[in-house]
């Protein structure tokens, strides 16, 4: 990745931050991106500079996005957004980490029947929901399905991308504007190569080739170079895979060979029917059935393919420029890079010359990718009677031997002889004259990989390491150019070092507020999970109390750190206790965290044991805070004095002062001495203050 790159850190429209490169190619490049306003890592697809000032292309790639934002399914590499940020043009796609279904044919390939069969449904299901949408994808590769994980343990999900060279179409056939043909030559049906003919059986076409490599561990075409590829496929039927691995039913190779069919009107009309061819085989799969004649007819092709008439000289020539690229799997993921497809652009444009640019292909959405850097190179031709792409074909047929006698006699087989010695000469001189292959150092160790690079006769450059899940510390993740790419010999090969898992130490978030523990997670490349409020008596309102896992575990990047904020201190609802039971009031309020008060009043109005009064009455307090209850001893109770003989008024006046009322009533002997026989209650009895007592007279 190259730190210079005036796109990382960007933030474009003020929404996803560009955090590293993924790969780039001829009209756009890749990033993973951080949607700041979701807090989601995304890929963000940005068209390079300049590409934004020409209206064509600006139409070209709102019209892909909105095509490829249509489509919604499950195994479809969802198009989340798209804008114009001062210029710069950007698609924002769902990120999906992991490996491709290349690397799973390289390590599983050949696979049963059955296996290869449940590989397949997925993506044929998505590209069925795409055609239902009117959007042929035109690119249909194992590098462009990506294998995703629900979360770790889960199996795995093909999902399919790079819609970005889709076109949505409206007729049963489309050619392109400008006359270009994009694809991979391993994948390209036929047609696309001799006539330009696109409609959604291409992508049937190029899922029975996937197909049939699922099942043999092999393309079904292979050749030195992509034009003997391409002869292969428009001459020559895709073989039964049986021919090549023993044990795959018959039913099997029919399907294969239906969807494979030269001849585009006996190939299934789009996924949807391909999908019910599918599930026919599955099912015969899934009950066990060796042999199956009956389904074996339905899905054999009827009808004999028939290669297209040569066009005539006086049409307009074609150029075709080959492009040879290696793939990678996404970027920070870990999967190791591996020399992958062929890449061509057949141009129709009725020129003599012809110029390309070798590029490597990668699994995320975007026109033919390469990881961070690529190399280029030119090729020249004849400005006068250039050939068409029968006649590289005329000629491939005379470099094999294969002669055939064409009007034109010597004449004709003399220009093909020239045009075969241009060809071998320009390809020597701008191939294996002046360009090597770039060694396969991934997997090896750092000094391992410079003793590869150097004893090729190559200068190694050391890039900047990258974290892996997959690659260990230390040990090589990928290359620029990649393995088996062409290079100047001579030339730079920046290797790039894994730092093997991204993890960082969850570092001690409490107190903070909830956005400055959210920037603190961003640091660290970490998201905030589920945000729980509770009380807390201590911390703040609004600030973090604990986080789950706790503070110094160490994390995967992207792990979600849920976190528990406070709301504050407990409101306590103070209700009011007056009347009742004191005790039982008091017990409440504590039970609430609520420091009690209490003293005792003497009263003659509210029983003993029950609250006289209470501070406060109502509101609310938080705990720890005080209630105050007074609380009723029952009536103040005063000891009668012994009046006996003491004259009446100096006995009321001593009651009085003890605060009872006095009464007076005459002895059963009544003498009219005004003395006091008696009190009632007796003296030395105990009566509650403000009580009356009763004089006896005699």
């Amino acid at each position: 990745m190259d730190p210079h790159d005036p796109m990382l850190g960007r933030v474009l429209d003020g929404r996803y931050r560009i955090e590293s490169r993924i790969a780039r190619g001829g009209m756009a490049a890749v990033y993973r991106a951080h949607d700041l306003r979701l807090e989601r890592t995304v890929a963000v697809k940005v068209m390079h500079p300049g590409m934004g000032e020409d209206p064509t292309f600006v139409e070209r790639f709102v019209r892909e996005a909105r095509a490829a934002a249509r489509l919604t399914h499950p195994n479809v590499v969802a198009v989340h957004d798209q804008g114009d940020d001062h210029g710069t043009l950007f698609l924002a796609m769902e990120y999906v980490p992991g490996r491709t279904l290349r690397d799973v044919v390289r390590e599983h390939a050949p696979m049963t029947p059955a296996a290869a069969v449940a590989q397949v449904e997925p993506i044929v299901q998505a590209l069925a929901a795409a055609h239902r949408a009117g959007v042929v994808h035109r690119d249909v590769k194992p590098e462009n399905v990506l294998m995703a994980r629900s979360a770790p343990g889960e199996p795995e999900r093909p999902k399919v991308a790079d819609f970005g060279l889709a076109r949505a179409v409206n007729t049963a056939t489309q050619y392109t504007a400008t006359g270009v043909v994009i694809g991979s030559v391993s994948y390209l049906a036929p047609e696309v190569m001799s006539t330009g003919r696109v409609d959604e059986r291409v992508d049937v076409y190029a899922v029975g080739v996937v197909l049939f490599e699922l099942l043999t561990g092999r393309k079904p075409h292979e050749g030195e170079s992509p034009m003997q590829i391409a002869y292969a496929h428009v001459n020559t039927d895709v073989p039964s895979p049986s021919s090549l691995v023993a044990g795959i039913p018959d039913y099997v190779d029919a399907l294969v060979l239906r969807a494979c069919a030269r001849d585009v009107e006996v190939r299934p009309s789009d996924a949807s029917v391909l999908l019910q061819h599918l599930r026919r085989v599955g099912l015969a799969l899934t009950q066990g059935v060796a042999s199956d004649p009956e389904l074996v007819e339905d899905l054999l092709p009827r009808r004999q393919y028939v290669r297209p008439e040569r066009p005539a000289q006086a049409h307009a020539p074609v150029e075709m420029t080959t492009v040879v690229g290696t793939g990678l799997t996404a970027a920070g993921t870990g999967a190791a890079a591996a020399p992958t497809e062929h890449t061509s652009v057949l141009s129709v444009s009725g020129t003599g010359t012809g110029t390309g640019t070798g590029t490597g292909t990668h699994s995320y959405p975007t026109d033919t990718l390469t990881p961070d850097a690529g190399h280029s190179g030119a090729g020249g031709g004849s400005g006068e009677a250039s050939p068409t792409f029968d006649d590289h074909l005329q000629a491939l047929d005379a470099s094999q031997g294969q002669r055939r006698r064409r009007r034109g006699g010597p004449v004709t087989l003399v220009v093909a002889l020239v045009l075969a010695l241009a060809v071998g000469g320009g390809a020597w001189w701008f191939g294996m004259g002046r360009y090597v292959e770039t060694p396969g150092v991934v997997s090896l160790t750092s000094a391992e990989a410079v003793e590869t690079i150097t004893g090729a006769g190559m200068v190694p450059v050391e890039g900047e390491a990258v974290f892996s899940d997959e690659v260990a510390a230390g040990v090589v993740v990928s290359t620029d150019p990649g393995p088996g790419e062409q290079i100047l010999r001579g030339g730079q090969v920046t290797y790039v070092v894994s730092r093997g898992p991204e993890e960082y130490e969850l570092p001690d978030l409490t107190g903070k507020t909830l956005d400055e523990a959210s920037a603190v997670l961003r640091q660290f490349k970490l998201d905030v999970g589920e945000e729980k409020e509770t009380y807390h008596e201590v911390v703040e309102k609004g600030r973090i109390i604990s986080t789950a896992p706790d503070a110094g575990t160490v994390l995967h990047a992207g792990k979600a750190v849920d976190l528990v904020i406070s709301k504050g201190r407990k409101p306590i609802k103070v209700s009011d206790q007056t009347g009742k039971d004191a005790d039982k009031a008091a017990a409440s309020f504590a039970k609430a965290g609520l420091e009690v008060k209490t003293s005792k009043e003497f009263s003659d109005t509210v029983d003993k044991g029950k609250v006289i009064r209470q501070t406060p009455t109502s509101g609310t307090l938080y705990r720890g805070d005080t209630v105050t209850l007074v609380v009723s001893d029952g009536p103040e109770m005063i000891t009668v004095p012994n009046l006996r003989s003491s004259g009446v008024a100096d006995a009321t006046a001593k009651l009085e002062a003890l605060g009872f009322k006095v009464v007076t009533k005459k002895a059963t002997i009544y003498l009219g001495l005004q003395y006091v026989a008696g009190t009632n209650p007796g003296g030395g009895k105990k009566a509650p203050k403000g009580s009356t007592i009763t004089l006896e007279i005699v």
